[in-house]
């Protein structure tokens, strides 16, 4: 198989000779662990004992290749992250790939091996997948899925519907900085410095913040899709609260902020990957802020505002000038193909 200049072809994806060296060469190389190494339909693993969580997330993001990352580092963080929201630690990955005919082959193994670093980063194997090839037109490129096994630990139970008046609201990082990275690739605009991705694997983070915070932690959530603004409203609208947040107290980078007012883009509303939110009682919130500064993906964490009594379920923002608004959810999506 030429994976310099070759295509996908139908042959690919038809369970034949051409599918079984496209899985060899390309993902088997990739990903090359005990359980691939089987061969078989399923993948037989241990695990220890406690109550497991799952997650599954489908990845369509446009460009395939951005500043920061691509789609099969980002298939793998987001995977992890939805795990680990609840504070499980993920154990394993699977992986589904939907690949358009003509295909670039190098672009495919690219993506690869981007994933099975990422995994292999992330001490989170990918341990059994399918591929399905479609003709041309039917799908643009790629598409992959992940689906991510974790185990939470015993006596943890983080959910959105447990934020309380009076609880605290941190935020892990700067936003913004997936959606202008993707952004400024699609349309081709350059600033004079560099917009990376954040995307990350954020299941170390969360164990440290577990370490410290205990039972005094009530949720966590990965500000993606919607960004900041859209997780804020789910939270209020599970847990019956309000939330009152500090403008000047949000870490957004100024390229990142310079970025979205030429494009007339909200940072709140932009999609993030490799950061976090989490609600905790009042009386651990510093203990748990110098935890979350103390993990290099936590350095720039910030209290960013609280929970409040509200039965509109209102997330409120003080601007830097002193006013207030009403920090709302899009009724669309306003950047499509982000992840």
């Amino acid at each position: 198989m030429d994976l310099r200049n070759g295509r996908v072809d139908l042959s690919h994806g038809a369970g034949g000779r051409a599918m079984g060296q496209l899985i060899a060469e390309i993902f088997h190389a990739a990903f090359d662990n005990d359980w691939l190494r089987q061969g078989d339909d399923q993948s037989i693993f241990e695990t220890p004992r406690g109550r497991m969580a799952m997650t599954t997330d489908a990845f369509v993001v446009s460009p395939l290749f951005f500043p920061g990352g691509d789609i099969g580092s980002l298939a793998v963080h987001g995977a992890i992250n939805d795990v680990a929201m609840c504070g499980a630690r993920p154990l394993y990955l699977s992986a589904s790939f939907i690949i358009e005919e003509g295909f670039a082959l190098a672009d495919l193994a690219r993506i690869a091996q981007s994933m099975g670093a990422a995994s292999r980063d992330a001490g989170v194997p990918v341990i059994t997948g399918d591929t399905k090839v479609v003709e041309r037109g039917k799908a643009d490129g790629v598409f992959i899925t992940t689906a991510a096994v974790g185990l939470v630990p015993e006596g943890l139970e983080l959910s959105g519907d447990k934020a309380r008046p009076g609880d605290v609201l941190l935020l892990s990082g700067s936003i913004g900085d997936h959606g202008v990275a993707i952004m400024s690739k699609r349309e081709n605009l350059e600033f004079d410095c560099d917009i990376l991705s954040d995307s990350a694997a954020l299941h170390g983070l969360v164990a440290t913040m577990v370490a410290a915070a205990g039972s005094s932690l009530r949720l966590m959530r990965d500000p993606t899709r919607g960004g900041l603004a859209a997780t804020l409203n789910e939270i209020a609208q599970q847990s019956g609260v309000g939330f009152r947040i500090e403008e000047a107290a949000i870490p957004v980078r100024p390229e990142v902020a310079a970025a979205c007012h030429l494009l007339g883009l909200d940072p709140l509303n932009v999609a993030n990957e490799g950061k976090l939110v989490a609600v905790v009682s009042a009386d651990a919130a510093e203990t748990l802020l110098g935890a979350m500064r103390a993990h290099p993906l936590g350095r720039s964490a910030a209290i960013i505002g609280a929970a409040v009594e509200d039965d509109r379920r209102f997330v409120q923002m003080t601007s830097s000038f002193g006013g207030s608004r009403i920090v709302d959810w899009l009724a669309g999506e306003q950047l499509p193909r982000i992840c």
